[in-house]
């Protein structure tokens, strides 16, 4: 009178759900050095936490007797479990099973990942590998086509807006696969592995007259500088790493606050390198990922983006545990000005730290947004702005650490210069409307052609201007708050930050403006 054969029952269907494509299309795909889904969620997965839901959805057959013959399991696994103790959905495509194409989807299961991640209020992780549930034309068994509908798309697009959600490009990812990639907070590609495209080769052959292989359109190297996705791993092991140090500077949802952790780095640390990291000479440059280190506590710099739009660096740190975001110009690429690329970087970071209510430190040395013909052609004026608008509507703490360099738009518009515009200088402080040796051209041209000595008057006009640009003539009008040594960097930025996290409470539930990818 029990209910054993049931169970019996199920516990067989759940088997036979864990054997995905079937033995043959499990070993050709890990031939190419992929692993399953279900060894994907276990690696990224603290161990024995993965909770599934939906394993008995797919494709059955029975006989006549009603008895089950055939099933082959839906080509989407998803579930819960716990990164770091912390709860997570997870949600994979098996590409062992129609390369996880519509005719071997069930889109349910799609929407119940993002459903369980906006209700429950807990991150999302997408592992898409494949077309991600859409893309492709056998409809012939149906006899009918139908008008495209984006699966979920309104909850992807909420789910942005209030947890943070992660996205690994796992094999060759087209169409809604790629559209659910770019569609996160954080996305990741492995290489040799991974390609990421609109439509692949046969379609852009057909479209386009372009015969291209699937790495050659969509390869690392394509999207290393293109923007789509945020970081390179070289392995799925180094993706799930990178995945698993993204979050842990993220709360659950937007009615928390980032996560503090015990910090073995004193705050009180000075370093006295710091003292000489500028160069003296205002065209040299230094390399920023080294000045990094010195200032946040050690071993927690997680840098986004690296590639792309290389003149701004945007990374997550800790200042004595607790997390924040980190804009710096980066000398070594287009003097570290603002281009199109690196505007759109600074717009979508600022509005990551936004979201989760990470108190922001701008580590600035920007000469402007960058110029000439090249730059006018990609819009950079527009891009910039954008981005100076995401710094001003940013609510969450801002402090501006004035390392070199603040010209013109762009360097004004590093920190919201009409609010509290909370900011510190270092003695190598060097600003103004334009740097004085192109500007003196502009500023002093009929004096310099009526001159007999051009030359010998540019010299003297630079030299006269010298003193006056120092940062100290700047402090006594009260034009920079504070000049400090830069050995103190860290010890105060150690102190704001406490002073910040004790007014995030304030600012806990969604932004004013919702996050966009």
């Amino acid at each position: 009178m029990s209910w054993e054969p049931e169970i019996h029952e199920l516990r067989r269907r759940e088997e036979l759900a864990k054997q995905m494509g079937g033995e043959e299309r499990v070993g050709k795909h890990k031939s190419y050095g992929k692993l399953t889904v279900r060894e994907r969620i276990d690696q990224l997965l603290d161990a024995a936490t993965f909770h599934e839901t939906g394993a008995l959805a797919g494709k059955a057959k029975y006989n006549e007797m009603g008895e089950l013959v055939e099933f082959t399991p839906a080509n989407f696994v998803l579930g819960t479990g716990r990164i770091d103790g912390r709860k997570v959905v997870v949600g994979g495509d098996d590409f062992t099973v129609r390369g996880g194409a519509a005719d071997g989807a069930i889109y349910g299961k799609q929407v119940y990942a993002e459903k369980m991640a906006h209700d429950l209020k807990i991150p999302l992780i997408r592992l898409v590998d494949g077309t991600g549930g859409g893309g492709s034309v056998k409809f012939l068994d149906t006899e009918d086509t139908y008008v495209p509908v984006n699966p979920a798309w309104n909850l992807v697009v909420a789910n942005m807006e209030r947890v943070p959600v992660v996205a690994a490009c796992m094999g060759s990812v087209a169409g809604l696969g790629a559209a659910r990639v770019a569609a996160s907070h954080f996305s990741i590609m492995i290489e040799g592995t991974s390609q990421l495209f609109v439509a692949g080769p046969p379609v852009v052959k057909y479209g386009m007259g372009q015969d291209l292989t699937k790495e050659e359109l969509g390869g690392v190297q394509v999207h290393r500088s293109s923007g789509a996705v945020d970081n390179i791993a070289k392995t799925e092991e180094d993706a799930f790493e990178q995945i698993r140090t993204f979050l842990s500077y993220l709360p659950p949802n937007v009615w928390q606050l980032p996560p503090v952790k015990p910090s073995d780095d004193h705050p009180d640390r000075r370093e006295g390198k710091l003292i000489s990291f500028i160069p003296r000479n205002r065209r040299t440059p230094y390399k920023i990922r080294e000045l990094l280190p010195l200032i946040f506590d050690h071993g927690s710099i997680f840098e986004m983006g690296n590639y792309y739009g290389g003149g701004t660096v945007t990374c997550l740190a800790r200042l004595d545990g607790y997390p924040v975001g980190v804009i710096a110009a980066d000398p070594y690429v287009n003097g570290g000005g603002l281009t199109a690329e690196s505007s759109e970087k600074t717009e979508k970071f600022v509005d990551l730290c936004q979201t989760f209510h990470l108190p922001i430190v701008n580590l600035v040395d920007q000469p402007g947004m960058v110029i000439g013909l090249p730059a006018e052609k990609k819009g950079t004026i527009r891009k910039g702005v954008r981005a100076i608008a995401a710094i001003y509507q940013a609510t969450v703490p801002m402090v501006e650490i004035v390392l070199r360099r603040v010209f013109g738009v762009g360097g004004a518009g590093m920190t919201n210069g009409h609010g509290l515009n909370l900011r510190y200088a270092w003695p190598s402080g060097d600003w103004g409307s334009l740097p004085v040796e192109g500007g003196v051209h502009v500023a002093y041209r009929r004096e310099l052609e009526a001159s007999d000595n051009p030359s010998e008057l540019l010299n003297e006009l630079l030299e006269r201007m010298e003193s006056v640009r120092s940062p100290f003539r700047t402090a006594e009008a009260f034009g920079i708050e504070e000049i400090i040594d830069p050995r103190d960097t860290r010890p105060l930025l150690c102190e704001w930050v406490k002073d910040a996290y004790a007014l995030l409470p304030q600012q806990l539930g969604p932004s004013s403006h919702g996050m966009r990818p």
